[in-house]
């Protein structure tokens, strides 16, 4: 069956994966209508009413990082390049732990609906939220973009469709639904979206998981050594490090460029803080990042066996000739192993995994903009709660246009570069201010934008003109060639960048509050004063 894998994708059931999904669709959308008879305000349209427990925000938490780029890309990288795909997995989820320790407990506690909450809370409202909104927009956008990209992808493997108009248009079905989600249900059927996916996800990769590790006896030992059978003289390659990272001293360098960004970027994604608000207290805030990393943690220890299982029983170069290349080794896993009928719940899973993340991400670009630059930044702070959510609704549209037609021109192309400036943004733009807003006294508004806009600016231009967008058979644009950046992740400079610029701005400026920061700093501790800010 191996040597015929590409025809039998082309040849498998269509019209089950779209069965399997549109019913997928149907029941969340029934979920999400039912969840928006109880959204009748800002905060919960924003923060869900704040009425998820901490297990079940978790589980959303999840749902919302567990993205097609973890589930899909992983499982890809770990077949073609064993140990050095795991170590993907390992950054992503060492990142909860800065998370944890860090930010959702005193982000919870400080903020009231959006990052610019936090950031603006001692310091110049107007640029400051407009930068946080700013920032917010741009990790949202390059997120966004990659997903929708990705789902265009996935659909010459998935679904049998090979032309670009008809990738364009499931891209286009992509984006409505994801629309529908967010206007329908706010942030309280988004988190059910998620919820459900996140463990269609996990009970789908667990099944997967024993079905593979039954066919080596569940010796994950003879699982290893058939991956390095089959991929031939490179075998051994596959269990030590270095077969994609180690070539060169640039290679390795890029590798810790791009593992400081992973690292530190998810402390910094907009998405995932903005959950952090939909829990009632900052105990339960801890709690959903405790379950948060341990259903992370569980399925990336679960695309280990994945990983190894597509190269094992469908083989390196199988999956690289496949439609959909690297991508493609956890779907042809499935049809290895169950049949069009199994890969057709895959697909499911897959669609369900693009369209909760998009979700996520466009519910939070709608609310960072109409709660910090129309509420705050335009009207001053002078508007009603149902004019703001009503920009925010609008909001949400313009942006699943704009991400519809960004899917649609990517298609195709390399989108793997916007994953990286996403993480790569977020940790340089976002996490210096965020932390010296927590715990520096002397920090300031000078400070917070010469950080954010500093560290966005430095992080998109090092993108630009790297091996990512140009000059290697790799790169977005592959016919030209003006790369003078030689890593494709800027990490490793735009971020410690982004801290000096954040602290010499405050030490250029002369403003201090100091009787603000202490107030901050026992709200961040305790809590004091957020209900009430909340309920302002």
């Amino acid at each position: 069956m191996n040597a015929t894998l590409a025809a039998s994708v082309e040849g498998s059931n269509p019209l089950l994966n779209i069965g399997v999904f549109a019913l997928f669709v149907i029941i969340t959308l029934v979920i999400v209508f039912r969840a928006s008879r109880n959204t009748k305000t800002a905060s919960d349209y924003y923060a869900a009413g704040r009425a998820f427990t901490g297990p079940q925000n978790g589980i959303a938490i999840s749902g919302d990082y567990l993205s097609a780029a973890s589930f899909l890309g992983i499982a890809g990288a770990i077949a073609i390049n064993g140990y050095d795909g795991f170590l993907y997995s390992i950054g992503f989820l060492v990142a909860w732990l800065v998370a944890l320790l860090l930010v959702a407990e005193l982000l919870r506690n400080t903020g009231k609906f959006t990052m610019g909450d936090v950031l603006a809370f001692r310091m110049k409202q107007r640029p400051v939220r407009a930068a946080a909104a700013t920032s917010t927009l741009a990790v949202s956008f390059f997120y966004l973009l990659a997903q929708m990209a990705g789902a265009g992808g996935l659909v010459a493997l998935l679904l049998g469709v090979e032309s670009s108009f008809a990738q364009a248009v499931v891209i286009a079905v992509v984006g409505v639904v994801m629309i529908a989600y967010v206007l329908i249900g706010g942030m309280k059927g988004t988190t059910w979206v998620q919820i459900i996916k996140a463990a269609l996800l996990i009970v789908g990769t667990l099944a997967i998981t024993l079905w593979v590790l039954g066919k080596y006896g569940f010796n994950f030992s003879s699982l290893l050594q058939a991956a390095v059978d089959k991929a031939g003289k490179a075998g051994e390659s596959l269990l030590g490090p270095g077969k994609q990272y180690g070539a060169t001293g640039t290679s390795k360098l890029d590798f810790f460029s791009l593992g400081i960004a992973l690292v530190l970027g998810t402390a910094g994604l907009p998405h995932v803080l903005m959950r952090f608000y939909t829990v009632p207290t900052a105990r339960d805030a801890r709690r959903s990042v405790v379950w948060a990393i341990a259903l992370i943690g569980l399925f990336y220890l679960l695309t280990l066996v994945l990983g190894y299982g597509a190269g094992a029983l469908v083989g390196p170069d199988a999956i690289k000739k496949a439609p959909g290349g690297v991508n493609s080794a956890a779907p042809l896993l499935a049809l290895e192993l169950g049949g069009p009928v199994l890969l057709g719940l895959i697909s499911a899973i897959a669609f369900a995994t693009i369209l909760a993340v998009v979700a996520g991400l466009t519910i939070t670009a709608s609310a960072s903009f109409a709660h910090d630059v129309y509420a705050n930044v335009i009207k001053r702070g002078k508007t009603s709660p149902d004019s703001e959510v009503k920009v925010a609704r609008i909001t949400a549209v313009v942006i699943g246009i704009v991400a519809i037609g960004g899917g649609i021109l990517a298609n195709g192309q390399n989108v793997a570069f916007l994953v990286a400036l996403a993480f790569a943004v977020a940790a340089s733009a976002n996490l210096p201010t965020i932390l010296y807003s927590l715990f520096w006294k002397r920090f300031n508004t000078q400070g917070a934008l010469w950080s954010i806009y500093g560290g966005l600016a430095i992080t998109v231009i090092l993108i630009i003109f790297s091996p990512a967008v140009s000059g290697k058979s790799t790169s977005m644009i592959k016919t030209a060639d003006f790369a003078w950046f030689p890593l494709s992740n800027p990490g490793i400079v735009s971020i410690p960048a982004a801290f000096i610029l954040g602290w010499l701005g405050t030490i250029l400026s002369k403003e201090h509050d100091e009787k603000k920061y202490a107030e901050m700093e026992v709200r961040s501790l305790t809590g004091a004063g957020a209900e009430k800010a909340v309920a302002h």
